[in-house]
């Protein structure tokens, strides 16, 4: 099962690249303004899902946990996360931000594109600045790939990953896109 935390514009894209790339079951969704919530639905049945709304609370048993929230006060934390499940915070970071309750990041293993954004602008920002997670425990991507740390070291581990958007990162893989449609002869060149 997947819960989506959020239904603002971002989040039928993000789940409908969830829905295309892994296995489900079922959609559960959370947002302040559950109307909006319809966008969810659209793309659960896209994929013959059936979607649910749900209370914060009733999100404990998910596989998966997309948040898309850019909000200044915790929306969820440990008590609404089951063991074994990993969590994707996507959204708009900066100084101050804070969707996940600080006992959720220090609980989890925590991996990130850019610590040093990380813990200025992200969702560790207030777990590190009151001395509850060390830099040292926020383990950059590829650190599995690089042998450094396993994504996963035992079957109740909590994953979050907080993609805060490295710029320089966003144009390799575009310039890599560009090269692949190139190659492929797709595409079309725009002149600005």
């Amino acid at each position: 099962m997947i819960c989506m935390i959020g239904a603002g514009h971002q989040a039928k894209f993000q789940l409908r690249h969830a829905l295309e790339t892994n296995i489900f079951e079922r959609v559960i969704g959370w947002n302040y303004h559950s109307e909006m919530l319809t966008s969810l639905t659209e793309v659960a049945v896209e994929f013959y899902l059936p979607f649910e709304a749900v209370p914060l609370e009733g999100m404990n048993a998910t596989d998966v946990v997309i948040s898309m929230i850019s909000s200044f006060n915790p929306i969820f934390g440990a008590a609404h996360i089951s063991d074994s499940t990993h969590i994707a915070c996507i959204g708009t970071d900066t100084i101050g931000k804070q969707g996940c309750e600080i006992d959720l990041i220090v609980k989890a293993t925590v991996f990130i594109d850019e610590i040093a954004q990380l813990v200025t602008l992200g969702e560790a920002q207030h777990a590190v600045s009151n001395g509850l997670k060390s830099r040292d425990n926020i383990h950059k991507l590829g650190a599995d790939i690089n042998g450094i740390h396993a994504v996963r070291t035992n079957d109740n581990e909590i994953t979050l990953i907080n993609g805060t958007g490295v710029g320089l990162q966003d144009l390799a893989v575009s310039a890599s896109t560009v090269e692949i449609a190139k190659t492929k002869g797709v595409g079309m060149e725009v002149g600005f």
